[in-house]
């Protein structure tokens, strides 16, 4: 049985993303009946001491469609909206007042 509990825990695959100031991981694991499911782990380290935190989902076969649709869907989502928002608030040189370099203005 230990053979078997050492192998539940090992990764079949796994995929680093690096993303800004957090770190995407993607791991195939299989269970004891060698089905595969995948964790996502969210990594970022907190600034004031150091320590990573981390959050975990675990996704299984029978929901890796629904789960691919509603991820695709939203990320479409967010695109298109923020084409519009971009557009909106295009950055226009013409129109910065005498703020600081840290305060714009924009047109809308």
């Amino acid at each position: 049985m230990g053979d078997y509990d050492n192998k539940e825990r090992e990764e079949v695959f796994s995929k680093k993303v690096r993303a800004g100031k957090r770190t995407y991981f993607f791991d195939v694991k299989a269970t004891r009946s060698n089905d595969y499911y995948v964790t996502i782990t969210e990594s970022k380290k907190r600034l004031e001491d150091g320590v990573f935190i981390k959050h975990k989902i675990f996704l299984y076969k029978e929901d890796f469609e629904k789960f691919a649709e509603g991820l695709t869907e939203t990320v479409d989502y967010i695109k298109s909206q923020q084409e519009v928002v971009e557009k909106r608030y295009e950055y226009n040189p013409d129109h910065v007042s005498n703020k600081s370099d840290d305060e714009f203005s924009f047109d809308v």
